[in-house]
């Protein structure tokens, strides 16, 4: 068990994959925090791009947000570790709401895999993993957002069962407001 409580599973399975070598989805280290900001600043589509630099310093914000996170009982910022590398990431809130019956619903964000790995079984062995802590806790949905242009992502999260049901909107709110 880690500190908080949710269990590391290793995710291997009998398909050949990636995934049988071991794959193992486990709530990030500060260690890991380099690693996880360099799958989300790989990704092209970026209203706002992540800087992280190439010597391994992060900025304070970075850092800041990373333990705000992980001090957070509802929220879980995972990595999926291959051979001792972090190949794949995401966040998860868990919001109360008072629809369905003050019903607990469960929030993935900033799902990546690494690009060289992805249609190997890594995404589906991280969003499985979330699903499980999901059912866990109770939560009675899991919900996410992604870019209108990532089709190759929609295509991804529909074989999981996800149903493009709402249209998502969002505000910046910068200071030249």
């Amino acid at each position: 068990m880690t500190d908080r409580g949710t269990t590391k599973r290793d995710t291997g399975s009998s398909t050949g994959s990636p995934v049988d070598a071991g794959l193992v989805v486990r709530e990030a280290t500060r260690a890991d925090l380099a690693a996880v900001l360099a799958l989300v600043a790989a990704d092209a589509i970026r209203e706002v791009a992540e800087h992280v630099a190439g010597d391994g310093s992060l900025a304070r914000g970075y850092v800041a947000a990373y333990e705000e996170i992980t001090a957070d009982p509802n929220a879980l910022l995972l990595v999926g570790v291959l051979d001792g590398e972090v190949v794949a990431t995401c966040q998860v809130n868990f919001l109360r709401h008072l629809m369905y019956h003050g019903g607990l619903v469960g929030q993935v964000e900033s799902v990546r895999t690494a690009a060289g790995l992805r249609g190997q079984g890594i995404g589906t062995a991280l969003m499985e993993w979330v699903l499980a802590e999901c059912r866990r806790r109770g939560a009675i949905r899991l919900q996410l957002t992604s870019n209108a242009a990532r089709t190759d992502a929609h295509r991804f999260y529909e074989r999981l069962g996800f149903v493009a049901s709402h249209v998502g909107m969002k505000r910046y709110l910068g200071a030249d407001e």
